[in-house]
């Protein structure tokens, strides 16, 4: 029985789904933060009349609770995305300092999809890698974007159970059966 062999790209890998996905709104997340807290306190000191450090200082002082508010509820909503911006840039910090091939694979990550700017097509992403990779072609940016890619959900979301079980056959051939 022959197999057919295909080439899966990580938008379309189920293990990399997460992190593709969450990579690919990663600009949009960090302008919506931004926009958020901006909008959040603009209207706190229109309707308040003090800025938001002042207001939770006094809260916190008096002992007030502010449980259940709508404020509250907009600062809850802000903060899990803010942490999970922290959990991705934790990761991607993680990934240059500690993997072999850390310092390329931020660079392209971050020309790909961290940057304030997104870049116009893959021409331009690899204009600015040239200062850390020479001569990169299209075709070794796009893999190894795959491999930073993957080593970044490695980080993010640990050894898929595939991984696994592939690594214990190999330590216990005859039990991973």
């Amino acid at each position: 029985m022959a197999t057919k062999l295909t080439k899966k790209v990580p938008e379309e890998d189920s293990r990399y789904h997460d992190t593709w996905r969450l990579l690919k709104k990663y600009r949009d997340v960090v302008w919506s933060m931004e926009l958020s807290v901006q909008q959040v306190k603009k209207e706190f000191e229109i309707e308040y009349g003090t800025t938001i450090d002042d207001f939770l200082e006094s809260v916190y002082l008096a002992g007030s609770d502010l449980g259940g508010t709508r404020i509250e509820n907009h600062a809850r909503c802000i903060e899990r995305s803010n942490q999970m911006l922290k959990l991705l840039d934790n990761a991607v910090s993680l990934l240059r300092t500690r993997h072999k091939n850390g310092e390329t694979y931020y660079w392209i990550l971050y020309y790909t999809f961290l940057s304030p700017q997104q870049m116009e097509n893959v021409e331009e992403i690899i204009c600015q890698l040239q200062p850390y990779l020479h001569d990169i072609s299209v075709p070794t940016y796009y893999r190894k974007r795959k491999k930073a890619v993957e080593a970044l959900s490695s980080i993010l979301w640990g050894y898929t159970s595939q991984d696994c079980i592939s690594l214990l056959a190999d330590f216990f051939p005859d039990e991973a059966e």
